[in-house]
């Protein structure tokens, strides 16, 4: 009997082992790895931005919180902005422990390193853990950040369209009397930038740097690529930009305006015109807006600043993706993650903390949604637009009440552009890429900025991208295209 008892001891024995051991391993539902025991799960999040001193203090705030809530903690790490896309590639690539890492489509692309698998796809967990994303999402955010017909990334509830604006000094407008209400064009600006000229020597009229873009009614198939299909398509026609009318007229207009000294000299190798801003020698410029971005332009000027449109306001791939967060391919606790990233666009408590820090620390509420910065705020000063959903975000004491009802109603208006949803995989024709880039590069800032005639370097530019494989490239994105308008059908 004692036999048998030692017997059954050891049997049970052996089942509490192996009932630890598959415990352990977790298997595929990943309970284990999930955080399901008292110990809370850690979760790695790699963001974008100037390291502040108070980000471990302020997360361990934001970790009491979240374990409360969903049982995890959160270690932030910032890489700044000059560092992130090189650093983060790395990292990707050697497979660093991280559960979610800030990406769009400037800075760590997220396109080219979705499809590299750097990134979990997370289709199945925004319909379960993710639910409040995507009720709080305009649905455009969602579409038009698939990559192959998946989401591998959760856009930043913020501003959805994009909006080309001309902006003004409103004191040299105020000074004589010019009236703004009727530009509607490049060539518009035209006899205000003359009264300038004539009468500011020491201003520019048209304050354009290397970065300065034109404004053409096209939807580029790559960012800053000559090749587009015109906004108001129906049959997707991918062109070569520098062939088409608008094109060639707002090129033959700033060099115009170049020969007639409205833009500054050396506008193709400026990198910022910020010193000029700040003192305000500067009288027109181009801009993308926001609402109520004239407030804010003001208030870090320090002079009142007031915009009309360039052009409509478009949904684009680019402005969908502008801020993202995706899960890494590689987390251990993919759904925790998404726990964490629906908690931090849903509830106001957690993504304010994460943007503003500690209440009482770093700043003090003086209304319901109103804060203002105390001065331990120098320490923990974070990039907003970076951190997740911008509209749960407090409003500060100079905003206006209505700050975010008129962010829908921005989104409301935007118009999808001919090519929001698809991203061009680019796969076939890197080689053809990486010499156009070359061309472009050697003409694109020169043609933008007025400083050549375009008469004289346009041909030569086509000749050049032809010759690199300009063609290849718009054939092979042709292709891609009519696949992906007959496919959603």
């Amino acid at each position: 009997m004692k036999r048998s008892k030692k017997s059954l001891a050891v049997v049970l024995a052996m089942l509490l082992t192996f009932t630890l051991v598959l415990s352990a391993c977790g298997g595929k539902d990943g309970k284990q790895a999930e955080g399901t025991s008292d110990k809370p799960v850690e979760l790695i999040w790699y963001t974008i931005g100037t390291p502040q001193k108070d980000t471990d203090r302020v997360m361990e705030e934001v970790s009491k919180y979240t374990k409360e809530k969903i049982g995890v903690t959160v270690k932030m790490r910032q890489i700044d902005f000059g560092d992130y896309s090189q650093k983060m590639q790395v990292m990707a690539a050697s497979g660093e422990p991280i559960d979610i890492m800030f990406t769009s489509s400037w800075a760590f692309d997220y396109v080219q390193n979705a499809r590299k698998g750097a990134f979990l796809a997370i289709d199945d967990l925004l319909n379960k853990q993710g639910k409040g994303i995507k009720d709080a999402l305009d649905p455009a955010f969602l579409e038009g950040s698939k990559v192959d017909g998946h989401n591998y990334g959760i856009p930043a509830n913020k501003e959805l369209p994009a909006q080309e604006v001309w902006r003004f000094n409103k004191q040299l407008l105020d000074k004589y009397n010019l009236d703004i209400s009727n530009v509607n064009s490049l060539e518009s600006l035209e006899p205000l930038l003359k009264t300038i000229k004539e009468k500011e020597p020491n201003v520019f009229p048209l304050a354009a740097d290397k970065n300065f873009g034109l404004y053409v009614p096209y939807d580029y198939v790559i960012e800053k690529m000559p090749m587009a299909v015109k906004l108001d398509s129906t049959d997707l026609k991918v062109v070569n930009v520098f062939d088409t009318p608008e094109m060639k007229q707002a090129l033959q207009t700033m060099n115009k305006y170049y020969k007639a000294g409205y833009i500054p000299t050396e506008a193709a190798t400026l990198n910022s015109l910020s010193d000029v801003q700040a003192t305000g020698k500067w009288f027109a410029d181009k801009a993308t807006n926001q609402p109520f971005a004239d407030n804010q332009w003001s208030a870090s000027y320090g002079y009142p600043v007031v915009s009309t449109p360039a052009g409509p306001s478009t949904i684009f791939n680019w402005s969908v993706m502008g801020s993202m967060q995706a899960i890494s391919a590689n987390s251990k606790y993919p759904e925790k993650a998404m726990e964490f990233l629906n908690l931090l666009n849903t509830d106001p408590k957690l993504r304010n903390m994460v943007d503003s820090g500690i209440e009482g620390v770093h700043y003090k509420k003086i209304g319901d949604n109103v804060m203002e910065n105390l001065p331990d705020a120098k320490n923990y000063d974070m990039p907003t637009f970076s951190l997740g959903s911008v509209i749960i975000t407090y409003l500060n004491k100079e905003d206006p009440a209505n700050k975010w009802d008129e962010f829908k109603k921005f989104n409301d208006a935007g118009k999808p552009a001919p090519l929001l949803g698809f991203n061009f995989d680019t796969s076939k024709v890197t080689t053809e890429i990486a010499a156009v880039q070359n061309v472009k590069e050697a003409f694109w800032t020169s043609l933008m900025t007025g400083t050549v005639d375009p008469n004289q370097y346009l041909p030569q530019a086509n000749e050049k991208m032809k010759a690199a494989g300009l063609d290849k490239i718009m054939a092979e994105a042709q292709r891609q295209i009519d696949e992906w308008k007959a496919s959603k059908k």
